[in-house]
Formats: C-alpha cells, sequence, structure tokens
C-alpha cells in the first residue's frame, strides 16, 4: 500500500509570488476587513480578529516574509491557517485557486533558503511555469511567539 499521493492545495499571491497551503490546513478564506490593533506585538501582527467566537492573531504575510507591505485591495484576503493544536490568520494579496497537488511533485526547498525562511517552507512546486512555494501553515508562528501573542490578545479580549 502507498501513501496518499493526491492533496489538494490552496494558491495564494503576495506580490509577484506564489504561495500554497495545503486544503486541510486551511480553515476558512475571509473577505478584507481591518484587524484590530494589539500593542506590544511584532511589526508583522497587524491585530486581531474575531472568528467563531476565537480571537486570531492576522498575520501581515508580506512583513513576516520581509516584503514590502502594500494597502489592502478589492482581491485582499484574509486566510484563516489552522496550523493543528491554534488557528492563526494570514493577509495575502488574493487566493488564486485550489488545485491537485502530486506529493512527488514537491520539491525540498533549496539550500539558499535557510534560517526563518527554510522553517515556513515545505516545498517547491511547479505550476504552469511558475514556482509555488509550499508553506508549513503550523511554523508560520513559533511556539514563544504564539505565546506571546495569546497573552496580548487575552489582554486585549478582558479589556
Amino acid at each position: 500500500m502507498s501513501a496518499q499521493v493526491q492533496s489538494q492545495i490552496v494558491t495564494f499571491r503576495l506580490g509577484g509570488d506564489l504561495f500554497a497551503a495545503d486544503i486541510h490546513g486551511v480553515e476558512r478564506v475571509l473577505r478584507w476587513q481591518e484587524p484590530t490593533p494589539v500593542p506590544n506585538v511584532p511589526s508583522w501582527i497587524s491585530g486581531v480578529i474575531d472568528y467563531q467566537k476565537r480571537v486570531l492573531p492576522v498575520l501581515d504575510l508580506r512583513a513576516r516574509f520581509e516584503m514590502p507591505t502594500t494597502a489592502p485591495s478589492n482581491e485582499t484576503r484574509i486566510v484563516v491557517f489552522n496550523a493543528g493544536d491554534h488557528w492563526v490568520a494570514g493577509i495575502v494579496d488574493a487566493v488564486l485557486d485550489v488545485a491537485r497537488l502530486d506529493a512527488a511533485a514537491v520539491e525540498p526547498p533549496p539550500p539558499l533558503f535557510r534560517g526563518l525562511s527554510a522553517e515556513y517552507l515545505k516545498g517547491i512546486v511547479r505550476r504552469d511555469g511558475k514556482l509555488v512555494m509550499l508553506l508549513h501553515v503550523s511554523h508560520l508562528v513559533s511556539a514563544t511567539e504564539r505565546l506571546a501573542l495569546e497573552t496580548a490578545a487575552g489582554a486585549l479580549s478582558h479589556a
């Protein structure tokens, strides 16, 4: 018996770059809404949103990946990621599609991806002549960062 060879990915855009997440790691795609600011959080946290009675941190994925930030547009979306034991939201420029993914098509990140960027990347996929960065959604926020965010969000929700 072979392992599951096909899955599905949700592809989204940040600037001119394409990213994707396994469909099981994507809880929902929401229209843009301005997150509520939270004091004393890293610059790549835009704030929090209330989603299904949970206060979720909203990551500015452009800032997280050290890309220039931009103002929201009509295509801007907030993707709610299911990272296993927690949910986190991320701002993307546009959600493009849901597509089948053959596990054999995922290549490991090249050696030049070291440090934080390698931690986020599960692999690279070629689609229609373009490279798509497949994300490890459970690694977008480290355990230490998550603890700090939960403390900040908890203080905000009790205010």
